[in-house]
């Protein structure tokens, strides 16, 4: 069986752990801390010299860490992918997006303002406007996007809607209201009501 090692609270790994119940697929969660050092150890980094989770090991040895080429990997030729190239660029397009104009900004104010230590936060204390606005910008590029259509990509829930579901849906730990954004509301649901679908918190 493969195992995710991952942190429970990660967005990231959560990616992946929905992808996986979805999928029916059995994962064995090994999991670290998120202020002890864990993946920066001399062990962990011979796995993933990035020291970062998620990282995905399969029972062949194989090693394949960055949440958006897990979800890639585990869902290629099933329904979590779309069949035509054209949506799964558009699938690949908000991935990227995900990771360069979304992550950075929601998730990144999540953790400092839920998780982080109270003196770490304050050094970041300044920072806090920027992530708001730019977040804000991404949830707004979002909500034009899904007035118009059901999903991200095609027209079933793919792996581009997990992807962008998993700090989505737990922006507001970050600062955001998402009452502001009716459209990403709404799709929020439709994600939670797939089959399958696990909260954040589920530890299986």
């Amino acid at each position: 069986m493969p195992i995710l090692h991952q942190m429970q609270m990660s967005g990231n790994c959560y990616k992946v752990r929905l992808t996986a119940r979805r999928l029916g697929l059995a994962l064995t969660l090994k999991d670290y801390g998120l202020h002890d050092g864990s993946t920066r150890t001399p062990e962990f980094l011979k796995l993933n010299p990035n020291g970062r989770v998620p990282l995905l090991e399969f029972e062949d040895g194989r090693l394949l860490p960055e949440s958006g080429a897990i979800l890639f990997h585990l869902s290629d030729g099933t329904a979590l992918q779309p069949d035509n190239a054209w949506d799964r660029a558009q699938m690949l397009q908000w991935m990227f997006f995900e990771q360069y104009s979304h992550e950075p900004y929601i998730a990144v104010a999540r953790y400092w303002l839920h998780f982080a230590k109270p003196e770490e936060l304050e050094k970041k204390r300044p920072l806090v406007p920027e992530w708001h606005a730019k977040g804000k910008a991404a949830l707004g590029v979002m909500e034009t996007h899904l007035k118009l259509h059901d999903w991200f990509a095609g027209k079933s829930c793919s792996i581009a809607d997990i992807a962008l579901y998993a700090y989505t849906h737990s922006a507001a730990e970050g600062g955001f209201n998402l009452a502001d954004f009716p459209a990403v509301s709404a799709w929020l649901g439709r994600v939670a009501s797939q089959p399958g679908h696990i909260p954040l918190e589920l530890h299986w």
